[in-house]
């Protein structure tokens, strides 16, 4: 006999469930603006996660209690050398490369919401993360959206466009709310 609420049992998609993950682990963030989380997802299995923090055994803007580049008074979007943190992309693709684990063909998931409202945004790569997954061999980026979906970003679509038009004129930018 049938059971009627197994047919309406909903599962996530792949992308909603890795995206989730990467939600959890943005929480480990240490910026004090916003958390944000990757990971790098190779052959259907988590091979490498990253989050917005400080580089290892370094105090973060949470030890110091405070945002450098606001003390500042730094732009957001701009001057990415003046902040303690490293990117959650950046952070993930290191990590895989830590553990020695290939990352080539694989896909990039990013959660970005704001700390303090927990409003989802846009987590789209800045323009140097962008350059680091490409050179890293991702496929694919897999970022969430201010509206509670995702995007997703083909790392080919990418190359082309950077081809044709210079890399300022990217139409999806890093601080795009």
């Amino acid at each position: 006999m049938e059971n009627k609420d197994e047919k309406n049992i909903v599962r996530l998609s792949k992308d909603e469930y890795y995206l989730n993950i990467a939600k959890e682990v943005s929480t480990r963030s240490t910026c004090l603006k916003v958390l944000i989380g990757a990971i790098i997802v190779r052959e259907d299995q988590i091979v490498a996660t990253g989050y917005v923090g400080a580089p290892r055994g370094t105090k973060s803007s949470l030890d110091w209690g405070f945002c450098l580049r606001k003390k500042l008074g730094v732009p957001s979007g701009t001057q990415y050398e003046l902040c303690r943190s490293v990117h959650a992309e950046q952070n993930a693709i290191i990590n895989a490369a830590r553990a020695g684990v290939s990352v080539l063909g694989g896909d990039m998931f990013i959660y970005g919401e704001v700390r303090d409202t927990k409003e989802i945004i846009n987590a789209f790569p800045c323009f140097i993360c962008k350059k680091m997954i490409i050179n890293a061999g991702l496929r694919r980026v897999i970022a969430s959206t201010k509206d509670g979906k995702f995007k997703i970003f083909f790392v080919d679509n990418w190359v082309r466009e950077w081809q044709q038009q210079d890399i300022i004129e990217d139409k999806y930018k890093y601080g795009d709310r």
